[in-house]
């Protein structure tokens, strides 16, 4: 850098203190003085390879692979006795979560009706667990498998009550 260059740098670089100089003095006339230490976040800054609390990474891996909504809903049917008291548990069971709607499974259709009878209740309930608006709509399934009623009355190869009249 020749003389003439460097006597350059230095005279702007002096411009630019007695500018940031006069700046200040502005500013404390005016009474909006600046911080003298620059502003930091609150806690300590966390590097990329350091270890941090364990339920922090998992909350953090649920929100980067938008597994959220499914961990809740999984957390809420793992705790089903708890949620919905132990007589109703031990006769139903969650079988799925899609769009807002949670299809239960009862055991026997008296179960099943108690359940539709309790499905306000129960979407406020579940509500409170996975957040307001998250349950909008409770299906009941009763059983599958149910065993065909059998007896004197039923007469092998028949159709039903067509057989009769037609």
């Amino acid at each position: 850098m020749s003389d003439e260059q460097h006597n350059a740098a230095a005279r702007g670089a002096a411009m630019a203190r007695e500018k940031l100089a006069q700046a200040k003095a502005d500013a404390a006339k005016r009474g909006q003085l600046p911080r003298r230490e620059p502003r930091r976040k609150a806690g300590p800054r966390r590097e990329a390879g350091d270890p941090q609390l364990f339920g922090r990474a998992i909350a953090d891996l649920l929100a980067d692979r938008g597994w959220e909504c499914s961990a809740a809903v999984g957390a809420v049917f793992g705790r089903w006795k708890e949620i919905v008291g132990p007589d109703l548990a031990a006769h139903t069971r969650p079988e799925s979560f899609d769009e807002g709607e949670v299809l239960i499974a009862a055991d026997s259709t008296a179960w099943a009706t108690q359940v539709r009878l309790l499905a306000r209740t129960l979407i406020r309930r579940l509500n409170e667990e996975l957040g307001d608006g998250s349950v909008t709509k409770v299906k009941v399934r009763g059983p599958q498998n149910a065993p065909r009623p059998t007896g004197g009355l039923r007469v092998t190869g028949s159709r039903g009550p067509g057989d009769t009249y037609g």
